[in-house]
């Protein structure tokens, strides 16, 4: 926790990120929606988003698995393509969300699932929401639960409660903001029963400038994720690279997925 900590403090310092308004004392209902709001639009992309993206899975008593994947995002008409390309057994499987479905795709059987956003992404900690557009302000409404040192940062404390009628992961939500950059530096996913699911940390961010929304996008460069249900159980996401030039039309569909198998 200390190096993580520490890699925290180095990774996301002020001047490497958009400032946030410093306040002090208990936010009002507006200031925590801008707060989500903020976050949403840094990582929104308004034309196309590729990436190059690494899991590392650890389990207790087995080797650690390293898989490699590009993700494919079109943010205007939500949509999501993730496509596995190594190892060799795990080339051609992926997933595709279209008009809020989230499909499963394994060219070892040619068949297409439809699974939910709880999916664990290729078996790892992972899940959707991670590789994804955020639209917490859509989605939650928040709940302000106080003020906290998160290693060297002074952080707000969210409670997110899903919105009724929304399709989420998980229904609570707590994040820590950091006050100077406005980036979520941690989050918790519980089950409506309340039971803690995992713990996640976004310990390094990067942005580049997009000419398409004519202002700069931010990723979480590092995901740390650690499931609280099997504890020895994590995983860390890597984005190796970011391109944002335009993908070709018929990309976000389940025959162009498939052709890549064959």
């Amino acid at each position: 926790m200390q190096t993580l900590l520490l890699t925290l403090a180095l990774a996301l310092s002020p001047q490497n990120a958009p400032a946030a308004e410093a306040l002090s004392g208990a936010l009002s209902d507006a200031k925590m929606v801008d707060l989500l709001k903020g976050i949403d639009l840094r990582i929104r992309s308004s034309g196309d988003y590729k990436a190059l993206v690494y899991l590392e899975q650890r389990e207790k008593d087995k080797a650690d698995q390293v898989r490699e994947a590009l993700v494919y995002r079109r943010d205007s008409d939500e949509k999501l393509m993730i496509l596995f390309t190594k190892p060799k057994t795990e080339a051609g499987k992926g997933y595709l969300r279209i008009d809020r479905n989230l499909w499963y795709y394994d060219p070892t059987v040619g068949k297409w699932e439809r699974r939910t956003d709880r999916e664990r992404i290729a078996g790892t900690d992972s899940r959707r929401q991670d590789f994804d557009q955020s639209k917490l302000a859509e989605e939650y409404t928040p709940k302000f639960e106080g003020e906290e040192k998160l290693g060297n940062f002074s952080v707000w404390v969210l409670k997110l409660e899903a919105k009724k009628g929304m399709d989420v992961a998980y229904p609570v939500v707590q994040l820590w903001i950091d006050k100077a950059t406005g980036n979520d530096l941690k989050r918790q996913d519980f089950a409506l029963s309340g039971r803690l699911m995992r713990t996640s940390y976004s310990p390094k961010w990067q942005k580049l400038f997009s000419e398409h929304k004519k202002a700069d996008l931010w990723y979480r460069q590092e995901i740390r994720i650690y499931d609280e249900i099997d504890k020895a159980n994590s995983t860390i996401v890597i984005i190796k690279s970011v391109d944002l030039h335009a993908l070709p039309e018929n990309i976000f569909t389940k025959a162009w997925l498939e052709s890549k198998s064959r």
